[in-house]
C-alpha cells in the first residue's frame, strides 16, 4: 500500500529502517494550465517534481519535492546501504 510523506526528516527516518530495501527516484516535468496572463510572462524553465519512493515491508513511502536543490541534497543523504534506482533514464545499450 502506498503512503505519502510530506516531511523530509520523517522520510529519512523511514529510509534508515531495517525493512527499507529500495529507493526509486523519478523526475517529472509539471504541466501548467495556460491562461492569457501566463502566456505573457512565460518562463523558459519547466518546473520539475522529483519523487522519492522507498519500498519497505508493508508500505511504499513517497516524498515529492519541487525544489531541485533539496532533491539533490536528499539524494546524497540517503543511507549508503540502501539500493538507489533512477527511474526514467534509458539504460546504456550494449554493443555486440
Amino acid at each position: 500500500m502506498p503512503k505519502q510523506v510530506t516531511d523530509i526528516k520523517k522520510f529519512l527516518e523511514i529510509a534508515r529502517r531495517k525493512d527499507a530495501t529500495l529507493a526509486r527516484i523519478k523526475k517529472t516535468a509539471i504541466k501548467h494550465h495556460t491562461t492569457a496572463a501566463s502566456t505573457k510572462a512565460k518562463s523558459t524553465k519547466t518546473p520539475v517534481a522529483t519523487k522519492f519512493k522507498i519500498r519497505c515491508a508493508r508500505f511504499q513511502y513517497t516524498l515529492v519535492l519541487f525544489d531541485s536543490e533539496k532533491a539533490e541534497k536528499l539524494k546524497q543523504s540517503l543511507p549508503p546501504g540502501l539500493k538507489v534506482e533512477e527511474v526514467g533514464k534509458a539504460a546504456p545499450k550494449k554493443k555486440n
